[in-house]
């Protein structure tokens, strides 16, 4: 693709670009827009155009978008939800009558915070959108431009400028295993040590805390898989001998679903604090603080529990 000269780009096409990323039709996206087939048609062709790529292909009920258009809507939405953003009025927020969308970034183990979350926002501003993602390389300078509203990431991470937060609180670890596990009989660091143990993949992180923990007592695990998200767990350990040490709210509600059992780990870790952060920029957004104010009592007895 060559480059593309902004002075010269329509930046309305990114507009129809993303109605036809949802809706996957000329004519449902010509009605979300209030205008005609062809003039979406015609949008559809200079972006095809523009990116020198089909974009969209006709495939049964519902048009499907090329390997490009996936890419592109990932950049696209949050910068139009950061020009939205820049263009409305922000001294008032009135929760009961917003559109407003906001952008979390948090790990999936938080899925039991995000349902809490969205209970009440369900109740308090039920205009109010909230696009849950997960935490990647680039995250923390997305939360400097903005384009990221709260991320709840570990404390430890460097913030770069422009990045401001407060502490949400530790996560406590645990090992987990299916019910009547061998090694829960004699549940000991050696034992540990010996069995199989499953792995969350987690950015890219050189060492675990776990591992550091463990090699500072003398011990290592051997890892005999890895999973790319902590919603894998549950099924592979129930159906596995495999062993898995993570934090206690990863698995909050894994042993009910799963039979699994849990145990104290065998040797000392310490929690694990995160930050809840934001762009500092933003810190007299009255959106933004009143999305503050309703998440910090519901991340703090997580993460107490």
């Amino acid at each position: 693709m060559t480059q593309i000269d902004l002075r010269r780009f329509d930046l309305n096409l990114l507009v129809v670009f993303d109605i036809l990323m949802a809706e996957r039709s000329v004519t449902r996206a010509a009605d979300r827009l209030g205008r005609t087939q062809s003039a979406v048609s015609h949008s559809l062709s200079r972006l095809r155009e523009q990116f020198a790529d089909p974009l969209l292909i006709k495939g049964g009920a519902r048009m499907q978008p090329t390997a490009l258009a996936l890419d592109l809507v990932e950049q696209v939405r949050p910068m139009l939800s950061g020009i939205q953003r820049v263009l409305t009025p922000q001294h008032v927020f009135d929760p009961t009558s917003s559109r407003r969308v906001f952008r979390l970034a948090a790990p999936d183990f938080m899925l039991a915070l995000f349902t809490d979350l969205m209970t009440r926002l369900g109740r308090d501003a039920p205009g109010v959108a909230v696009e849950w993602t997960a935490p990647r390389e680039p995250t923390l300078l997305d939360v400097a431009e903005g384009l990221i509203d709260i991320a709840i990431v570990p404390s430890e991470l460097r913030l770069p400028q422009g990045v401001t937060g407060e502490i949400a609180g530790a996560l406590s670890w645990r090992c987990f295993a299916r019910a009547k596990h061998p090694a829960f009989r004699n549940w000991n660091a050696a034992t540990w040590a010996r069995a199989p143990h499953l792995m969350v993949r987690v950015g890219d992180a050189v060492a675990s805390p776990v591992d550091v923990a463990a090699a500072a007592a003398g011990l290592s695990r051997s890892i005999a898989g890895w999973v790319p998200n902590f919603c894998a767990v549950g099924p592979v350990l129930a159906n596995s001998d495999l062993l898995s040490t993570l934090p206690a709210l990863a698995m909050k509600h894994a042993p009910g679903a799963y039979r699994l059992e849990s145990r104290a780990v065998p040797f000392p870790l310490p929690p694990l604090p995160h930050a809840m952060i934001w762009c500092s920029g933003r810190s007299r957004d009255p959106g933004l603080n009143w999305l503050r104010d309703r998440l910090r009592p519901i991340v703090k007895p997580h993460f107490a529990s």
